[in-house]
């Protein structure tokens, strides 16, 4: 039975890639002593010399180049092992970091209940903020997933489709148009709205709307939060184009309406995304999957 450590092997493997005893013990952090004692060890317990010197570069005998050849070998099952170890524990006792831009909070945390209903273990954080800091947390890699409206081109990224994000309407229930019919664009175009901020998902889809339609969109008053914008509106202060998502209970207890506008609702989408440059855990998989299986459902109960 041969005794040698893991250690060895490793240390072995990185003199026989680095071809040399001081690049090896740099990559490891090791003095060279350190080294050329673990090498000199493992020949010792084989019994057969494994490197000779040639001028400045080191060669492997034909003990080593198996040695070397079987090394590889177990590093990459041990990295399988750990993988793999990695991967049990993660659906028990693993961590998950979602980003969700503040539009998809709602139906995010009705996804995310069921979710840990069913993995009751994982530690979840919910990072629910507009786009701007989204996108800065997705270059930042401080994510494991985000759900979001349209992806930016500029960042690297995973991304797919789960659920439509129609984008409606939205008045007072007194107001004039409310049960109107295919009412034209230009009727509206003159009406005052509450917009949300520059950069949001939401306003950008919505200006270039109008503007495909050689209108401009009167913003009067800008909220950063979509409940904001449903007050707002409630309390007659003008319009708003929000996504339908946002709106199902105020609908429901009437206390706002959609207006039936010639051209929406505005059809977009909403997007699971990740840094393609981000190994992702299996519990962000497993979300991951849940969130695109789930999705037909939850589309039909908003």
């Amino acid at each position: 039975m041969l005794h040698l450590t893991l250690r060895q092997l490793q240390i072995f493997a990185a003199v026989a890639r680095c071809g040399s005893f001081s690049k090896a013990s740099k990559e490891l952090h090791l003095t060279q002593p350190a080294v050329s004692m673990q090498v000199k060890q493992l020949e010792e317990s084989l019994g057969l010399p494994l490197l000779e010197q040639l001028k400045k570069r080191i060669n492997l005998t034909d003990a080593g180049r198996e040695l070397q050849h079987t090394s590889v070998q177990i590093m990459q099952q041990l990295v399988s092992l750990e993988h793999n170890l990695d991967a049990l524990q993660g659906l028990q006792r693993g961590s998950l970091t979602v980003g969700v831009v503040s539009t998809a909070s709602s139906f995010a945390i009705r996804l995310i209940s069921q979710f840990r209903g069913l993995h009751p273990d994982i530690r979840i954080t919910l990072n629910v903020v507009n786009r701007e800091a989204l996108l800065q947390h997705i270059a930042e890699n401080t994510v494991d997933l985000a759900l979001m409206g349209q992806p930016p081109a500029h960042l690297e990224l995973e991304q797919q489709v789960f659920m439509e994000n129609p984008l409606v309407v939205i008045a007072p229930i007194q107001h004039p148009l409310a049960k109107a019919k295919k009412i034209p664009l230009t009727e509206i175009a003159h009406e005052p709205f509450v917009g949300r901020e520059p950069g949001s998902g939401t306003r950008m889809a919505t200006e270039a709307f109008f503007q495909a339609h050689g209108l401009s969109w009167q913003v009067a008053m800008e909220m950063n939060k979509n409940e904001a914008i449903k007050l707002a509106v409630e309390a007659g202060l003008g319009l708003g184009v929000v996504s339908r998502h946002t709106v199902t209970l105020e609908l429901a207890a009437k206390r706002i309406c959609t207006l039936d506008v010639e051209g929406f609702p505005i059809r977009r989408s909403w997007y699971l995304v990740n840094r393609k440059t981000r190994t992702l855990s299996l519990a962000a998989r497993a979300f991951a999957e849940f969130v695109v299986a789930e999705s037909p459902r939850l589309g039909r109960m908003l």
